[in-house]
Order: structure tokens, then C-alpha cells, then sequence
């Protein structure tokens, strides 16, 4: 699980990017009223921890960051418009699965834009905020969006009765989770006929006349495309996926949706992690806050599931550790060549080394009188220099550095001499190291 110190010390998710954007922080509590949480998470309402009854008022660990904030709201009428960030715990009486950062208490960040607002600029926003955070943690993404108006307008024309929408969103959203048979055996068991639950295949919808005659599917479409307009001019377009089968679980989503997926096929540091999920979903909540007794006031926000996130990095540093139980954190690996009688070049290897450790290089060599060439060559897997030395070049006052396992493999590197040995490294390390994560 993500500690709070290192929370703190990435301020890429909880600080930099999120304020940038006007983002405050706000803390919540950890519990809140039984009554206010209920409700507002479908059939994920049976993982809320329910706290013993200590004959006081029932009480309930909070579910997510998004309710506790809509109940903040709802007491301060003074607040018109806010951008807040929250990290924090929330917890939910589900089955743990460490390897894929999916525990009963976890972190999680929020960002929230609540206000009145021209249609679809917040939400726009936000999805900035979701490709500006995944770019800065190096993790490809797909942001797979869709809007309730047209889930819920598919399912009005498909014959969904009005009760049954949400129990069919909820099967609907996992569709990528389960084959069709699956997702369609539970809509039986919810009550639809089946008639009603093969017509919520997506490619019969998808070419289905009849459409065209809701006006809530209208309207959501009409947003959709003003969305996508926002999205080309903010540059993320690229990054966004239209996903019928998603629908999101939760009660309390009023509009736009989304989810975050890793697309390792477009990712500057491939993840290497499989079965995480997804690590961050939101949407719009217009009617949450009103909910609680003040006018409603539109919100829109995202939730970034932070364990999973450092379930990914934690896998991409150790994977980029295990490279060679000799290598670590090495950054010059030193070789030595030669004829017959070639005796090792030890002393000379030592010396070059000192030179490197005083200039405050990470540097190797191999604990060896004559190593062999083979043995030198395959010692130095994931060190992106080295440092060549061969009795020629020594007598003469030079080295040889080459970069490793990147560019021309035909090449020979580069002779400098002794002196202007570290300025050269130093360069070269510059050209092939990738910033620190």
C-alpha cells in the first residue's frame, strides 16, 4: 500500500499537476452517517463497513471521496464554485487481491470541479487532468468514455422498464470484466425478458433506426460530440475511447463517465503489470448534492486509485532492478582487452574507477585479475555505459567510451582522453539516462 511519505514526495498526483489546474486540498471525514452513504452505490452498497451500533447515531466507513465531499457541499451554501483534491483512505469489505492493488483500505485521489458551468467545459477539463497525470507517470492510457443520457436512452428504446435501468447498467459495466452469456444471464436475473436483454447487444443497438427517437440519447450524443470538439483543442482527443458497454455502477452519475485502462501498447515505460484494471474512474454527479437537502449544484470529478498506480511503478522499478543482481543502480560498467599477454589491466581498472567514484559516478568492474571478454560483455546488462581499456590506448593517455545496449551495435565508442574521461561519461550518461522516475 502507497505510504503517505511517498505520496508526499510524488507530487506529480497530489500536488503540481492538480493545483495547476486551481485545485485546493480538502480533507473529509473517515466515517460518515450510515444515512448519507446509503444509496448512492447500487449493488456496490453491500462493501460499505458498517460500524457497530454503540447506541449513538449509525455510522459507516466512507466508500469513496466523492459522497463525503457532495455531503460537504450540501452543508456550506456559501460555496458556489470549487476545484478540490483530496488523497486519502476509503475502504470497502471486498475481496483483496494485493498483486493488482486492489485492497479493503486503499488510497485514493479525487479531483472535483463543482459549479455552474457552460455544458461539457469541466468535464473537458478534467479529462486534461487524467492525460496530464499518466503522462507525467510515464503510464500509456485509454480513457474509455460514454454519458448515462445515452445508456439510459438505449435502454428506454430497447425496453428496459424505468425500475430496471440502474440493476442494468450495473451488468452492462462489466462487459469487459465477462463474456456476453455472463452479462446477459444476469440481466435475466434481474427481471429482463429476454427479448429486452439480446437487444442490449451493442452492434444490434448500434445500427437500431429507432434511436433517433429519444431525446435523452439525443441530448447525450449532442454533449458527446461538443466534448470531443474541447478535447481536440486541449490535445487529449487521441487518448479517449467512446465505450458503449460503459455504464459505472454507481446510483449517483448523471452524465459523462469514464474509466482509465493502461494501453502499455503507447506507453513511454511499459507497466509490465497484468490484471490491475482500471486505475482511475469518474463522471458527472449533478444531482448528488442536492441530495442532501441544498439546491442541487453540478459537479464533475475523477477518482485515481493511487495503490494502483504504485502497484504499476513499484513493478516497472523492480523489473528495471532486476536486471543483474551486479548491475543496481550502476551507471559505468569498466572493461579491460588484450592480446596473449594481456595481464587484466587490473590496477588500471581500479584507478579508473577512483577517478569515477571521486567524480560521483556509480561505476563496476569486474572482481577479477583477467576476466574474460565474454564474461565482461555479459556482466553489464541494464548499464547504459561503458568504459573500455585496452594497453594501446592506455600508453597513448586514452579510454574508450560507448554507450550499451542502444544504437549501432557496430560502434566503437569514442577515445578521449584520460583527463576529459568524466566530462565524457558524464555527456554520454546524459544521452541514454531516462529521468528518474
Amino acid at each position: 500500500m502507497a505510504s503517505k511519505s511517498s505520496l508526499k514526495r510524488d507530487s506529480r498526483l497530489g500536488g503540481t499537476i492538480l493545483e495547476r489546474h486551481g485545485g485546493v486540498p480538502l480533507d473529509t471525514p473517515v466515517f460518515e452517517l450510515r444515512s448519507i452513504l446509503s444509496e448512492k452505490y447500487g449493488e456496490d452498497s453491500k462493501l460499505i463497513y458498517d460500524l457497530a451500533d454503540q447506541s449513538g447515531e449509525a455510522c459507516s466507513l466512507r466508500y469513496d471521496l466523492t459522497v463525503p465531499f457532495a455531503r460537504w457541499l450540501s452543508m456550506r451554501t456559501n460555496v458556489q464554485h470549487i476545484k478540490r483534491y483530496q488523497i486519502a483512505k476509503v475502504y470497502r469489505r471486498d475481496q483483496p487481491a494485493i498483486s493488482r492493488g486492489r485492497m479493503r483500505e486503499f488510497y485514493q485521489c479525487d479531483f472535483d470541479i463543482a459549479g455552474v458551468y457552460d455544458t461539457m467545459i469541466p468535464d473537458a477539463e478534467i479529462l486534461c487532468i487524467i492525460a496530464e497525470v499518466f503522462e507525467a507517470f510515464e503510464i500509456g492510457v485509454v480513457v474509455k468514455i460514454n454519458h448515462r443520457k445515452i445508456l439510459d436512452g438505449v435502454f428506454e428504446i430497447a425496453g428496459v422498464p424505468a425500475d430496471k435501468i440502474r440493476a442494468t447498467s450495473s451488468a452492462v459495466d462489466k462487459l469487459d470484466k465477462a463474456p456476453w452469456d455472463e452479462v446477459r444471464k444476469e440481466m435475466l436475473e434481474k427481471g429482463l425478458s429476454e427479448e429486452v436483454a439480446d437487444r442490449e447487444m451493442l452492434e444490434d443497438l448500434a445500427s437500431d433506426p429507432n434511436l433517433a427517437a429519444s431525446s435523452a440519447l439525443q441530448e447525450g450524443l449532442a454533449e458527446m460530440k461538443l466534448l470531443a470538439s474541447y478535447l481536440e483543442a486541449m490535445g487529449v482527443i487521441d487518448q479517449v475511447s467512446f465505450d458503449l458497454s460503459l455504464a459505472r455502477g454507481l446510483d449517483y452519475y448523471t452524465g459523462l463517465i469514464y474509466e482509465v485502462v493502461v494501453d502499455d501498447d503507447n506507453a513511454s515505460a511499459p507497466t509490465q503489470v497484468v490484471g490491475v484494471g482500471s486505475i482511475a474512474a469518474g463522471g458527472r454527479y449533478d444531482d448528488l448534492v442536492g441530495m442532501y437537502g441544498r439546491r442541487p449544484l453540478p459537479c464533475v470529478g475523477i477518482s485515481f486509485g493511487v495503490d494502483r498506480v504504485f502497484t504499476i511503478l513499484d513493478a516497472r522499478r523492480q523489473k528495471k532492478n532486476d536486471n543483474s543482481d551486479l548491475t543496481g543502480q550502476v551507471q559505468v560498467y569498466i572493461m579491460a582487452f588484450g592480446g596473449k599477454e594481456f595481464d587484466g589491466l587490473l590496477l588500471e581498472r581500479m584507478r579508473v574507477a577512483r577517478q569515477l567514484w571521486a567524480a560521483g559516478i556509480r561505476a563496476e568492474f569486474a572482481a577479477k585479475v583477467k576476466p574474460k571478454p565474454l564474461q565482461q560483455f555479459n556482466a553489464p546488462e541494464g548499464v547504459p555505459v561503458a568504459v573500455m581499456l585496452g594497453q594501446e590506448e592506455l600508453e597513448a593517455g586514452q579510454v574508450r567510451v560507448k554507450q550499451l545496449h542502444v544504437g549501432d551495435k557496430n560502434d566503437k565508442g569514442q577515445l578521449v582522453a584520460r583527463e576529459q574521461l568524466v566530462e565524457e561519461v558524464r555527456r554520454v550518461l546524459a544521452l541514454v539516462t531516462p529521468p528518474a522516475l
